[in-house]
């Protein structure tokens, strides 16, 4: 009997049920998606090689999984207290016809039973469908042939979203029993006629908070975009502080703003049910305001997230094409007084052979104790003046031009010929490249321990001298052999290119590299060469990669189902709680049409005013991201924000259109 009247119920209910259902079988299509990813058919044949990322990506979505499962688990909550609010009149009278709080506490457990397997059921088909999705997306990452691609289904992910959305469900039933239990009948009965009292303050008070939190956001952007993504520097800390602020004051002040701003509109504001509108945002606003500043900031976090990191993934990808000009590199940084003091000592102490095949160039590096500062004493933008401020203090390198062609020659390009008394300026690094052919078009000369220097070169040279996969050279100074003689070496360098064997050479380089990074040689002996093979910088480049990327758009996506599935469930409250001046609308004359479209506008606006300023976050976030980007290669965010762009209006539509016929609904059958 009790499964009839709980599933009767859910019958009944599923329209006031939808943004419930919804939310769950999102959230579980989202878990069981990323939680496949260690059994997608791409990611099995990536095993071989790049096993170690494959493992550390699903662990750190095993362990992102716990917190998405407590944020999941407190909108589940949150959901769920919503629809019991909703049904209060209706338990009420189950216990007038004498049904006790158990057999209530009972028939809540059997709905929530029916809600969860349905819902685990259909995220799990929507879930097979991502999966897959999923799986081709990384096999684009990983450069992986899906010739071979069959459909997969992963049962340890099934388990995994069957336990975890099992506690929560479990939790939802303990809650309800809880919450019942402490009812009485009276409270139950005449919920339904209590209302939630519109409280105003002083128009004045809310005009300076609104003119405080323009301030606010105004120093909050300028310090981060004077700063950048610089963690260490105290202004960034200062700009997030001000954002939150900002956008708590800004939520704050809105709700009266927004009432002044009308008020003073006579034509708007006593047209149609446009006053109704007015206090009914009003009033919701002035309520939940701090919700709605959290939910503001996770869509900033999603926006920015989703919309910049495939951009990340490409500009890195895009760099190493440019900074690993050979098969394998190495680099030895010199300390005054070792008994090792180049990488050919080292590899000499070892008894390493290179083959026949190993085409080789030793070379050194030189600390030319010449900062940055000492030569860039001018700036023209205020850009200018925040990368020279960073790098400052950076050390300019020379290199001798005998072993600069060297490195040409291996890289297969033909030498270049220095005259005296010049030198040639040598950069990589994008975030420096501007300022460093700004400077060339109004200086042709440089100062070197008093002596001027002509710069051969009218625009930067771009070569990597070394493979490293990041862009890493700064400034270098090619000169003649003879000024680097009273010099410290700073680091003894070593470039290799393969070219018979490449598979065998590539190993045999990698094992060397893998015994200094695992200290299995003896610094005293043999130094410590810190080296990597082309193979293996792409290799870590689209590991690493690939694990931030699925992370962030993992949370990204989660925090988005959750902003607004609290703001249908905020809607939706607001609905049960304004019953009865919908139907003091209806006395005085408004028929449905009016009604309904107060409704829509309502329901509209509630759900833009925390994406419109979450948007605007995201523009000076993506604009400082961007930036940062640049130091790897020209970004190009078209591709990642218009994916952002789909995937959020398929959600904002989705719960927009949930909502906005469940509002219409609470009232009509009201």
């Amino acid at each position: 009997m009790y499964f009839k009247i709980a599933f009767g119920n859910v019958k009944k209910s599923f329209k006031d049920y939808s943004i419930y259902f919804l939310t769950l079988t999102l959230a579980v299509s989202v878990f069981y998606s990323f939680n496949s990813i260690e059994s997608q058919k791409a990611l099995l044949e990536l095993n071989k090689s790049t096993a170690s990322y494959i493992d550390t990506l699903s662990d750190l979505i095993g362990v992102l999984s716990i917190f998405v499962s407590v944020i999941l688990g407190s909108l589940i909550l949150y959901a769920n207290n919503f629809l019991i609010k909703k049904r209060k009149k209706e338990l009420g009278i189950y216990m007038t016809l004498g049904m006790g709080k158990s057999k209530i506490s009972k028939i809540l457990v059997l709905e929530t039973i029916i809600v969860g397997i349905a819902s685990l059921i259909s995220g799990m088909l929507i879930g097979f469908i991502i999966s897959q999705g999923l799986s081709a997306f990384t096999s684009t990452l990983f450069d992986v042939n899906m010739s071979d691609y069959k459909f997969m289904i992963s049962t340890s992910a099934i388990m995994k979203t069957i336990i975890y959305f099992g506690i929560i469900f479990l939790l939802v039933m303990i809650f309800n029993s809880v919450l019942i239990s402490r009812y009485k009948i009276i409270d139950l009965l005449i919920a339904s006629r209590k209302n939630e009292n519109i409280k105003f303050n002083n128009p004045l008070v809310y005009l300076i908070t609104f003119i405080l939190c323009i301030l606010t956001l105004g120093f909050s952007y300028k310090f981060v975009i004077d700063v950048g993504l610089d963690i260490k520097n105290p202004k960034f800390i200062v700009s997030i502080v001000l954002g939150i602020i900002g956008t708590v004051l800004f939520f704050y002040s809105l709700s009266g703003v927004l009432l002044y701003i009308a008020k003073k509109n006579k034509n708007i504001y006593f047209k149609d049910l446009n006053i109704f509108i007015v206090k009914q945002l009003n009033s919701k606003i002035n309520t939940n305001f701090v919700s709605v500043s959290v939910i503001c900031l996770m869509l900033f976090l999603t926006i920015g997230i989703l919309s910049t990191g495939i951009s990340f993934k490409n500009a890195l990808e895009s760099s190493l094409k440019n900074t690993t000009p050979f098969d394998a590199s190495a680099i030895m940084y010199i300390t005054k007084g070792e008994k090792i003091q180049s990488i050919e000592d080292a590899l000499n102490a070892l008894d390493f052979k290179f083959d026949k095949s190993e085409q080789r160039v030793y070379y050194d590096i030189y600390n030319s104790n010449l900062k940055f500062n000492n030569i860039f004493t001018k700036y023209e933008t205020k850009l200018d003046k925040k990368i020279l401020s960073t790098v400052g203090k950076q050390n300019i390198e020379f290199i001798k031009i005998s072993d600069y062609n060297k490195i040409r020659k291996l890289d297969g390009k033909n030498p270049v010929d220095l005259e005296n008394n010049k030198v040639i300026l040598m950069s990589n690094n994008n975030t420096i490249l501007n300022i460093l052919n700004k400077f060339l078009e109004k200086n042709n000369d440089i100062k070197i321990d008093g002596k001027n220097y002509t710069i051969q070169n009218k625009k930067v040279l771009t070569d990597a001298l070394h493979s490293t996969g990041l862009a890493d050279n700064f400034l270098t100074l090619v000169v003649e052999d003879n000024l680097t003689n009273n010099l410290p070496i700073q680091s003894s360098n070593l470039n290799i290119n393969f070219k018979d064997d490449y598979k065998n050479s590539e190993e045999k380089f990698s094992k060397l590299f893998k015994k200094y990074k695992e200290n299995k040689l003896s610094y005293d002996k043999f130094g410590f060469v810190n080296g990597s093979t082309k193979e293996e910088i792409y290799a870590n480049n689209k590991g690493s990669v690939t694990i931030i990327l699925f992370s962030v758009i993992y949370l990204g996506i989660v925090f988005l189902i959750s902003s607004m599935a609290v703001l249908a469930l905020q809607q939706l409250s607001e609905a049960s709680e304004s019953i009865e001046r919908y139907k003091a609308l209806k006395k005085i004359g408004a028929n449905d049409k009016m009604i309904n479209k107060s409704i829509f506008v309502q329901t509209l606006i509630y759900f833009s005013l925390p994406v419109s300023l979450a948007f605007i976050h995201s523009i000076i976030g993506i604009k400082v991201v961007s930036e940062f980007i640049a130091m790897y290669d020209k970004p190009d965010i078209g591709g990642s924000s218009l994916m952002t762009a789909i995937i959020f209006l398929i959600i904002y539509i989705g719960y927009f259109y949930a909502t906005y016929t469940g509002y219409k609904n609470i009232v009509k059958s009201s």
